[in-house]
């Protein structure tokens, strides 16, 4: 075993090793391991948080993930996956409601498998959302309005949130680029996040359905809380890492 006490390059090498296979660390374990103590490792964390590989957190650390890129790129990316996920979110939308669906290539998927019997009226503010679903033939499509984000694929800024401050939603299906206990769902953009704040707030129930490389993980600016989520959609080979990690009253986890 290495003297991870007289190698601290060795010592961060192999919390970045753990971090980016587990998304997470814990001081107490880290210094169990590595035979250091947790000053040290709080050190090697603030260290690492400084070269942008994670973001601290009360007694660890969390991933800090990547950019995926814009919409075009994230479409290509995980299609199985989010398939199985955007299904299961379908189920669970009910006959003569109103939902909000998120710009994002999940949410987009999720209209592939809504039933033609159903009556809903749904709002976006997603472009290519919005087109998917004329061709249903019993929803009742509004488009919220103003400049098109590129790298969302969906209107953000002020005429789409003073839109949507004006409906109430019943559900509301919401993207997000990461999600830890910690931190709750994070993203990239702020103008977006934002937005998914103000959907948030108009809906009575909130489901996310998230692929696997996201969780656990956290992006730059926040999106919501753990508690301010009532179900979370993931993919079943996460399902019982997730459930202890984000360990809450207030949410529902779905595996499939």
């Amino acid at each position: 075993m290495l003297d991870y006490a007289a190698l601290p390059d060795q010592r961060q090498d192999f919390i970045r090793q753990k971090l980016r296979h587990e998304g997470r660390v814990v001081c107490t374990e880290l210094a169990r391991e590595t035979g250091v103590s947790e000053h040290t490792i709080r050190r090697d964390l603030h260290e690492l948080s400084r070269e942008g590989i994670c973001r601290k957190v009360y007694g660890g650390a969390v991933l800090l993930l990547p950019d995926a890129g814009n919409l075009s790129l994230r479409k290509e990316q995980h299609l199985s996956e989010k398939d199985i996920i955007a299904q299961k979110c379908a189920s669970l939308i009910k006959n003569e409601s109103c939902i909000f669906i998120d710009a994002g290539s999940t949410n987009l998927a999720i209209t592939k498998f809504l039933s033609a019997e159903l009556a809903i009226t749904v709002v976006t503010n997603a472009p290519d959302v919005a087109a998917a679903l004329l061709k249903h033939p019993n929803a009742e499509v509004i488009m919220l309005g103003g400049r098109i984000q590129q790298e969302s694929g969906g209107c953000v800024g002020n005429t789409a949130i003073t839109q949507l401050k004006n409906i109430m939603f019943n559900q509301a299906f919401i993207g997000g680029c990461a999600m830890s206990a910690e931190a709750g769902l994070t993203g990239f953009d702020f103008d977006d996040c934002e937005f998914k704040k103000a959907a948030i707030a108009q809906s009575d129930q909130v489901i996310v359905g998230l692929t696997s490389e996201k969780i656990p993980g956290v992006a730059r600016f926040s999106v919501a809380r753990c508690e301010e989520i009532d179900i979370l959609v993931i993919e079943g080979k996460r399902a019982e890492e997730t459930s202890i990690n984000l360990l809450s009253e207030h949410i529902t986890i779905l595996s499939v």
